[in-house]
Order: C-alpha cells, then sequence, then structure tokens
C-alpha cells in the first residue's frame, strides 16, 4: 500500500480553501493510502509566536480534522512537533 504524508498550517479555523484544497482529499485517501495528517505547528510560530495561542490552534485543526471525517483509526493524526 502506498503512503500518503500531508498536514496543515495550525494558523486557526480552518476555512473553505483548507477543506476543498486538503482536507475533502485527506478524507477520500485515508481510504486508499497509508496516510499519515499532521497539524504543522512549527509552520505556525511566524502567524501565533506565542504558546497559548498555538496551542489552541492545534487543537481547533485537530477537532476539525476529526469533524470533516478523518478517521484516526484509518490514517494517523500527528503534531508536528511531537516527532
Amino acid at each position: 500500500m502506498e503512503t500518503v504524508v500531508s498536514g496543515i498550517r495550525s494558523t486557526g479555523k480552518l476555512h473553505l480553501g483548507n477543506f476543498y484544497g486538503a482536507v475533502k482529499n485527506f478524507v477520500q485517501m485515508q481510504h486508499e493510502y497509508k496516510c499519515y495528517f499532521f497539524i504543522a505547528d512549527y509552520h505556525s510560530l511566524t502567524t501565533h509566536p506565542t504558546p497559548e495561542n498555538l496551542h489552541g490552534s492545534v487543537r481547533q485543526v485537530l477537532v476539525e480534522y476529526l469533524a470533516a471525517g478523518i478517521d484516526p483509526e484509518k490514517a494517523t493524526i500527528y503534531v508536528q512537533s511531537d516527532v
């Protein structure tokens, strides 16, 4: 099985561009590939320089990944800084 690795910066709530450009595809790909979807918190440091803002944004993206249909039983979701 082929592997997919992709992620989104945690800069706040996802917008339509995030959904149609990435997350919608993530939901479909999890059924066909071994998927690793990450929340790119390091890439967000220029937008959210305080840890409190960054932590909240990471949570927000996680909740929205799950709400969009990414299944943690089928795809691995992780935070970039945890690796």
